[in-house]
């Protein structure tokens, strides 16, 4: 095992927590039980309210904020740090962090949620489909799409990784780290990082000691935000597809979440009875909704870097249907924990639904075993200490 270190654990909170959110924290708790990890955060919240810099202030400390940088030095002199771990650091950190760390000489980790710093929106998903030009700088596209917040702020969010991948400030990063073997493929084929710099680790989970007692209603389950990019529309047209080949037989689609296409979710729901939408859950009710579930869902268009939503599914040994779309290839085994449609195929959500529904229910019931097996073997938190330590050992 490594000797300890102390590893400054760096991230620009969002408005809203969500999944990026909880994935910082268990990476802090996972790291902790090993190493320092003393924690520099900023937060959105603080642009926002009377007490808010003003918005010319606001878009200059977008480029570079000064107060920032000198906020995360006096936690790199408080803490001793001898690396920092890099997460979101837009829109308070700023890029003025890449060039505190590189005076410094401090090399720095960066963990890639999604494709920023390559992409103004992070998603590579704009005009309803996957675009590649944002890898190379293009990001006019992005721009005219307003992929973040609207078009002003997406021209200024483009301005500024255009001035950070000319200024050499990246250099600082000694490691990037994706979290699928598709995120790393992508960028090194694109040439976003040199190859020798890219390194590949799944999250890891705290999964429960066993799963809940084997319950299925019959339902399929939707979870997680409702915009296009995730395949709404495509999962509501093999839904009426299905209702009009199956009728009255049609098995239930559970639609739980919120975003920009509620209302399309809402009127789905009253052209078929199949669908029901459940707005947003949590807590308990988002464990029993997956622990009473047939399969969960996942019709993604844009390349999802992981998906943690497929570890839910597995830890409550359920099945995945799954769009064979960035990182979900990779958590979802063809046939063996689940079923993969390629991307924006209706018929293919169709004929996935229709080959689960008739498989005898031990065989379906399997799936989900076997995909709990592969979260237990794949993401276990010594397994994933073990691969975080050996990157760490490439930035000496």
């Amino acid at each position: 095992m490594n000797v300890p270190q102390t590893i400054l654990q760096v991230f620009n909170r969002y408005l809203q927590a969500g999944g990026e959110e909880a994935s910082v924290d268990r990476i802090q708790r996972h790291i902790a039980l090993r190493h320092e990890v003393p924690r520099c955060f900023f937060e959105s919240a603080s642009w926002t309210g009377p007490e808010a810099p003003h918005r010319l202030a606001q878009t200059r400390r977008f480029f570079y904020n000064a107060e920032s940088a000198r906020q995360f030095e006096a936690r790199v002199q408080e803490t001793g740090a001898s690396a920092a771990l890099f997460h979101n650091i837009y829109p308070v950190g700023s890029p003025s962090l890449y060039h505190s760390a590189l005076r410094q000489r401090l090399p720095v980790i960066q963990y890639l949620h999604n494709y920023r710093p390559f992409s103004v929106g992070g998603s590579l998903f704009y005009d309803g489909k996957v675009q590649t030009a944002p890898l190379h700088g293009d990001y006019l596209g992005e721009i005219r799409a307003g992929a973040w917040q609207g078009r002003l702020k997406s021209a200024l969010c483009a301005l500024m990784l255009r001035r950070l991948h000319r200024s050499g400030w990246l250099e600082s990063v000694k490691a990037w780290v994706c979290i699928s073997q598709f995120m790393a493929d992508c960028l090194a084929q694109h040439g976003c990082v040199p190859r020798e710099r890219l390194h590949v680790l799944l999250h890891s989970w705290d999964a429960m000691p066993e799963p809940p007692a084997h319950e299925d209603d019959g339902y399929y389950l939707y979870l997680g935000r409702l915009i296009p990019e995730k395949g709404i529309h495509e999962m509501i047209a093999a839904w009426h597809e299905l209702r009009r080949q199956l009728g009255e037989k049609t098995p239930a689609l559970h639609i739980a979440g919120d975003g920009p296409l509620a209302d399309a979710v809402k009127q789905a729901a009253v052209d078929n009875p199949s669908i029901q939408p459940l707005g947003h859950i949590h807590g308990a009710a988002k464990h029993d909704a997956l622990r009473r579930c047939r399969a969960l869902i996942a019709p993604s268009l844009w390349w999802e870097p992981l998906g943690l939503i497929i570890y839910e599914a597995y830890d409550h040994a359920k099945p995945a249907l799954a769009a064979r779309s960035g990182g979900l290839a990779e958590t979802v085994q063809h046939g063996q924990t689940g079923l993969l449609h390629p991307p924006g195929d209706i018929s293919g959500i169709v004929q996935d639904v229709l080959t689960l529904e008739s498989m005898p229910t031990q065989q379906r019931q399997q799936l989900g075993t076997q995909g709990r097996a592969w979260l237990l073997q794949e993401t276990a938190v010594r397994t994933w200490q073990d691969r975080f330590d050996a990157i760490l050992e490439t930035i000496r």
